[in-house]
């Protein structure tokens, strides 16, 4: 019987590590990784003029479905 526990209270805490793991990752990470594929296709679709290599950057236009225009800066890609 008291190994039947052992097992059911590692159960536990791994499921509970797991729990952790996925809320950092959905909380922390992936809000990161979801603005950087986001900024990089609106730099696929952007009009880009006044790029400096000094600094690596552009600044973009894109017009949205809306018509209106957004102003951002991409990376220079040379």
């Amino acid at each position: 019987m008291k190994h039947a526990i052992s097992d059911l209270n590692m159960t536990v805490v791994i499921v509970i590590a797991v729990a952790g793991l996925v809320a950092f990752f959905g909380g922390v990470i992936w809000p990161s990784i979801r603005s950087n594929i986001n900024k990089e296709a609106n730099c696929s679709d952007a009009i880009c003029y006044n790029c400096r290599v000094s600094t690596g950057t552009c600044d973009c236009d894109r017009e949205m479905k809306d018509g209106s225009v957004t102003h951002f800066k991409c990376p220079y890609k040379g």
